[in-house]
């Protein structure tokens, strides 16, 4: 099990107690220490089965300034989130063929 993880988010805090609660310790990363690459990208939105651009923070400031308004396609979502790793809503948690988004936190339940 992998969780993507911001230790400054509540709702990534939260999914991870629920994971250690169940006696599991996941392999975790901080995503916006350690980007994600496109490739790792494209894996996490297949396993989620959405699109791209429904794994964006609409939000954050980067979002605003830079990216509000304009049309981008599925793919350049893709690209941005990898150049600007805050835009990635969080908390993501895959395990083998499966993932899922931590909002709400009991999400990962189904994981579990």
């Amino acid at each position: 099990m992998i969780i993507y993880h911001n230790p400054r988010c509540r709702k990534s805090r939260e999914t991870l107690e629920i994971i250690r609660s169940k006696g599991v310790e996941p392999f975790w990363t901080e995503y916006l220490k350690e980007p994600l690459s496109v490739d790792q990208l494209k894996e996490i939105i297949e396993k989620l089965g959405i699109n791209p651009s429904q794994l964006l923070r609409k939000g954050e400031a980067i979002y605003k300034e830079e990216f509000k308004g304009k049309e981008l396609s599925e793919e350049e979502w893709i690209y941005a989130m990898a150049e600007y790793p805050e835009l990635m809503e969080r908390p993501v948690v895959m395990k083998g063929k499966k993932a899922i988004l931590g909002r709400p936190p009991e999400n990962v339940n189904e994981l579990l």
